[in-house]
């Protein structure tokens, strides 16, 4: 619960959406591991994020508003000049000063067709017009959450891929 004294945030990863949430069940304190064969886990997640766009951010939601808190290296949103302390003004449109996570999802969401975006952020007080271009995920972006998961999840060493 928050108390307009005691702010309280919480972190989302936006460019995964809930990813590593497919088929896991907690085994106590060594973690998630999935129930999920690999091979079924593995086509799931390329399945998932094939042509899926993003744009590689992990938001702060504050008492009230959305903060950037980490930028993805080599990411649209990096590309685009966001950084990690700014904070969402206007996305799209929409004012972002009361918005919650969910509200930029579904902003995030409406830009399917383009993968078009703007935001107006504050950056150490001065007001900055971005416009960003959410893309797809590259097979070796793909690659890499796969092998992340299989290491979480599966506890399977990262190879390095075959030529």
């Amino acid at each position: 619960m928050r108390t307009p004294t005691t702010m309280k945030f919480r972190l989302y990863p936006i460019a995964l959406l809930g990813l590593f949430m497919l088929a896991t069940v907690a085994q106590g304190d060594e973690g998630k591991m999935c129930s999920a064969s690999v091979h079924d886990c593995e086509q799931a997640i390329r399945t998932m994020l094939t042509g899926r766009r993003y744009l590689g951010v992990q938001l702060q939601e504050l008492n009230p508003g959305l903060l950037i808190r980490m930028v993805t290296p080599e990411s649209p949103a990096e590309r685009g000049d966001l950084r990690p302390g700014d904070r969402l003004i206007i996305v799209n449109g929409h004012s972002a000063t009361n918005a919650s996570i969910k509200d930029f999802k579904q902003i995030l969401s409406d830009t399917k067709d383009t993968g078009r975006l703007w935001v107006i952020i504050s950056r150490h007080g001065a007001f900055k017009k971005l416009d960003l271009r959410l893309e797809p995920y590259s097979k070796t972006q793909i690659d890499k959450i796969v092998a992340q998961h299989l290491a979480q999840s599966h506890a399977i060493a990262a190879t390095s891929p075959q030529p």
